[in-house]
């Protein structure tokens, strides 16, 4: 009797023991939050990002607000209310055009594209300077951080925009591009996707390896996530300067094709570059049925990517009754989490090591998870990453430090090289 008191007295401290080692935890977790530089290597941007001006019916002004006008709470997963909140200092805001024909006119479409999406991140910095800067160096990265402002970069999702004129390339540096990619979702002109599986070029294509050549020539860092296996390995190869993969994960901890397996990880590594985790919640964590489910109510709500179905509402309706939706299919079959996300840290630190691994969120571009939905929540990723050891100096490298290191030394190659042309 007398030891079952005990025990009844015991628990309720045990509780209180508990909560005040989390709270420890989570203060000292918030102290690191606060004195590293956060980058996120992959947040998607809408061509009207920033407009210049804004519809005249009050009720349009305000949903135009929330979509597109970085300065306000709004719909997107990235702004500036919630970039201060969650201490999430730096993005590359991405360029990205979706795979079309290998044609012509799929590339001029294509370019127009990336040109109002380089024009949109413009915009923004220009309109809004006093808030946010751009950085075209680590220098000025670590300058605006220290200055206490935002920070935007750019990168390029998809090769496809240049096109097959390589000196697009030098063009897309002169406005502020410091990586590309070499595909998204279906082959490019530069070299396989991840999907479909049956190999176009079976690695890189010849435009493609010349490419490469040409990023390392300007300085802009080479891309290789949504690459298939072959293309990926033969970038990292053909590259003479470190290379990065902007938003994957590691294929030992989700087997999807998005992912980057152990002799992948370990390549990239070899050769000094990095892997950016990403937090889209399918690479993270394969969940059939929450997969199906979402898809099907895109489908009845006409939101696929062909915009079919029966349902004739406006956008914002259907917007809102997804987003109800979605919300009850997410707590019926649980989506991926931070530990989740962390396990994929875990694993690429294990196999490449703690100098070769950040974080890329692919925000506004399908990415968010439990836990780390936008960039408010940015602190519970630093939280987890205390909760399983990491020191200040690791946490650090994880966030902006190995990528920063990646992206000079990327510079370092661009001018070792204009001197050789010099020679």
């Amino acid at each position: 009797m007398r030891s079952a008191l005990l025990v009844s007295l015991l628990l309720p401290a045990t509780g209180l023991l508990a909560q005040q080692a989390d709270a420890d935890l989570r203060a000292k977790a918030a102290a690191i939050h606060a004195r590293i530089l956060t980058l996120d290597t992959h947040k998607d941007i809408d061509p009207k990002l920033a407009p210049e001006s804004l519809p005249d019916d009050p009720t349009t002004r305000e949903q135009f607000r929330r979509k597109f006008d970085p300065t306000v709470r709004g719909d997107a997963q990235v702004d500036f209310v919630k970039m201060r909140e969650g201490g999430y200092d730096c993005a590359f805001f991405i360029v990205y055009v979706g795979q079309g024909q290998l044609t012509e006119p799929g590339f001029r479409r294509a370019h127009a594209e990336a040109t109002a999406k380089f024009d949109a991140i413009h915009r923004m910095v220009r309109l809004h300077g006093d808030t946010i800067g751009l950085a075209t160096t680590p220098d000025d990265v670590e300058r605006l951080h220290r200055e206490g402002k935002l920070i935007a970069c750019i990168g390029i999702e998809n090769g496809y925009a240049m096109g097959l004129d390589l000196a697009n390339i030098a063009k897309f540096h002169a406005r502020g591009a410091r990586y590309m990619s070499i595909a998204h979702n279906r082959h490019s002109q530069l070299g396989d996707s991840h999907t479909p599986a049956e190999a176009m070029y079976g690695g890189l294509s010849e435009l493609g390896r010349q490419a490469v050549v040409e990023m390392n020539r300007v300085g802009i860092m080479v891309d290789v996530s949504h690459a298939s296996r072959q293309a990926m390995l033969e970038a990292v190869a053909l590259s003479a300067a470190p290379v990065i993969a902007s938003h994957s994960g590691c294929r030992a901890v989700n087997d999807h094709t998005r992912n980057l397996d152990d002799e992948q990880l370990r390549a990239l590594a070899k050769k000094g570059g990095v892997v950016q985790c990403v937090a889209l919640a399918d690479f993270v964590k394969t969940n059939e049925e929450n997969s199906k489910a979402v898809a099907a109510l895109r489908a009845e709500l006409g939101l696929g990517r062909d915009n079919a179905g029966s349902d004739d509402r406006p956008l914002e309706e259907r917007l809102a009754e997804f987003k109800t939706r979605r919300a009850e299919i997410d707590a019926k079959y649980p989506r991926a989490n931070v530990r989740d996300f962390v396990d994929h840290i875990d694993h690429a630190v294990q196999v490449a090591g703690v100098d070769h691994v950040g974080i890329g969120s692919d925000f506004d571009g399908g990415g968010g998870i439990d836990g780390w939905n936008d960039a408010s929540e940015t602190l519970n990723v630093t939280i987890e990453l205390v909760r399983r050891g990491y020191t200040e100096e690791q946490i650090g490298k994880i966030w902006s430090g190995n990528l920063l290191r990646v992206w000079r030394q990327v510079e370092r190659v661009a001018a070792d090289l204009a001197k050789q042309d010099k020679r």
